[in-house]
C-alpha cells in the first residue's frame, strides 16, 4: 500500500479514488487535487512515481484542504463549543439523541443504542 501523509491508501485502485481514504478529502476533492498536482486520475496508485506522490502529497498541504488530525481536532472544537454554551444542539449531542430534528418514539437507534424491550413474557 502506499502511504501518502501518515495514511495508507490502496495501490489497486485508480488514485482518484484511493484519495478519499485520506479524512477529509472526498471525490471532488481529489479531483481538484490530481488536476493541480498534473496527475494523471486513471492511473493506479501502485504505479504512481515518487515525484508524482511527492506533487501529490505538495497540493494537499500547500491548497485549502485541511485533513486527519487538524479536521478531526476542529470538529470536536466545534461540538465541545455546542456543549458549553448549552445551546439546544449541544444537549443533544451531550444526552446521545438526535441533533436535526429527528423523531425519537421510535427510530433513532443509531443514536440511541438498542435497549430491552420491556413487555409482558408469553409461555
Amino acid at each position: 500500500m502506499a502511504r501518502l501523509l501518515g495514511v495508507e491508501i490502496p495501490n489497486d485502485k485508480r488514485i482518484e479514488a484511493s484519495l478519499p481514504y485520506i479524512f477529509g478529502i472526498g471525490r471532488k476533492t481529489s479531483a481538484r487535487i490530481l488536476d493541480e498536482a498534473g496527475v494523471d486520475k486513471d492511473i493506479r496508485t501502485g504505479e504512481l512515481t515518487d515525484d508524482q506522490l511527492g506533487r501529490i502529497a505538495n497540493a494537499i498541504t500547500g491548497g485549502s484542504v485541511m485533513i486527519e488530525g487538524d479536521l478531526r481536532r476542529e470538529l470536536q472544537g466545534h461540538l465541545k463549543r455546542l456543549t458549553s454554551i448549552n445551546c439546544y444542539r449541544g444537549y443533544r449531542h451531550r444526552r446521545g439523541l438526535p441533533v436535526r430534528g429527528q423523531r425519537t418514539s421510535t427510530n433513532a437507534r443509531t443514536r440511541k443504542g438498542r435497549r430491552k424491550t420491556v413487555g409482558v413474557i408469553r409461555k
